[in-house]
């Protein structure tokens, strides 16, 4: 039992963590009390009712912090109720008096292991006080202890789906990640392997041609210099602790060098251009879909090829999305944007959005590479109709 009882006790408070307060605790704190002074004045049978109601009055406060303190919060109110009980000789009467139990719950959701045993001790305390000196039956017992599992069992409950749903959207970033480091390989690859040509090429000429030899060495100069940039910047903003920073742009040469060799992944654009009956996104076989347009505007050529990754990566994910959720959509319209700010990537689908509680981890992974690049994802139901996304990835966040 040892075992079981001090991982508890060393637990870690929940994530993700709470907030500090929202609309709902000032509400709270306004309803308590006034249900308090409102049952006490509507049922005179219950025993020392306006001392119970003042009470609950001064333990409502504690409902506001709660979240950051739920061990503090818990001691106070059920101290301070425990010394009122033996002070009235019984337990409070008052259906307002539930509003406890928040406490409790509020201890098992957010609290740490050592917050959760010390409230579990205090209540026990708490009612095993009650039980001996005020009168009660077994049936007051049964209904005690059904109460306070049902509140322990809803809290452990929604503490593990939160932290079960925090592991999922951690692995869904892990595997952004991932795919960005691979898409950061090739891109490299794709540089080094320019730089071996050209070095192979250079050789070739230097005995006959110096001067061509020469402007070799500079173009390998300019490429090894990009695909530096390029490998700094990425593993900056792969490095969880530390911030997506603007990175020095390229000289003449590199922009030059990418308006010759325009990134694969721009081209791979076109590819998400499918009519009904073509092939899935990145698929080959023949399935039913709507038509996907796909527009390009500015120099998207010159975009660094992990940059045009990602965009590429993002309109794939938007247009998968709307090929197997947006019910009855006959076209997805896609629009990449390059200029001087940076780019904006604009999917939209005609169809009905899907209903949905919470966004998907899709969203989520296309939020996560976005972010990694400096920019912002937003995606929601269009004013027209249909489901739109729109990316935005400000020049500042990647190394042009």
């Amino acid at each position: 039992m040892t075992g079981p009882l001090r991982s508890i006790w060393d637990a870690p408070a929940a994530t993700p963590p709470p907030p500090r307060r929202v609309w709902r605790d000032w509400v709270l704190v306004v309803v308590v009390p006034l249900a308090a002074i409102v049952e006490a004045a509507v049922r005179p049978e219950v025993p020392s009712r306006w001392v119970w109601a003042v009470v609950l009055t001064a333990i409502a406060p504690t409902l506001l912090w709660r979240r950051t303190h739920p061990l503090a919060m818990l001691a106070i109110a059920f101290g301070l109720g425990s010394v009122f009980s033996l002070i009235t000789g019984g337990d409070p009467e008052l259906v307002a008096t539930a509003a406890m139990l928040l406490l409790v719950y509020a201890a098992v959701r957010w609290g740490s292991g050592r917050a959760m045993v010390g409230g579990a001790a205090l209540v026990l305390a708490s009612s095993a006080l009650s039980f001996a000196y005020g009168p009660s039956t077994p049936a007051d017992l049964i209904g005690a202890v059904a109460v306070l599992v049902t509140t322990i069992s809803l809290g452990v409950a929604f503490r593990w789906r939160a932290a079960a749903r925090a592991r999922e959207l951690d692995r869904v970033k892990l595997l952004e990640r991932e795919q960005l480091a691979r898409d950061l390989h090739d891109t490299v690859a794709h540089h080094v392997s320019a730089i071996a040509i050209q070095a192979q090429a250079g050789t070739a000429v230097a005995a006959t041609d110096p001067d061509a030899a020469a402007r070799v060495l500079r173009v390998i100069e300019a490429e090894a210099s990009r695909t530096l940039d390029e490998m700094r910047s990425m593993v900056r903003i792969l490095r969880r602790d530390e911030t997506v920073e603007p990175a020095g742009t390229a000289g003449a040469a590199g922009t030059a060098a990418a308006a010759r060799a325009p990134s694969p992944a721009i081209a791979d654009l076109r590819r998400l251009a499918v009519g009904g009956g073509a092939g899935e996104v990145g698929a080959g076989r023949e399935t039913a879909g709507p038509v996907v347009d796909v527009r390009l505007e500015g120099d998207v050529a010159a975009v660094p090829p992990v940059v045009a990754a990602t965009v590429y990566r993002i309109a794939q994910e938007a247009v998968t999305n709307a090929r197997r959720h947006a019910r009855g959509a006959t076209r997805v319209d896609v629009a990449v944007v390059a200029d001087a700010d940076g780019i904006r990537v604009d999917v939209h689908d005609d169809g009905e959005p899907a209903a949905s509680g919470t966004p998907g981890y899709g969203l989520r992974g296309m939020a996560e590479r976005a972010a990694l690049l400096g920019g912002t994802l937003t995606a929601g139901a269009a004013a027209g109709g249909g489901w739109s996304v729109a990316v935005t990835l400000p020049r500042a966040g990647w190394s042009t």
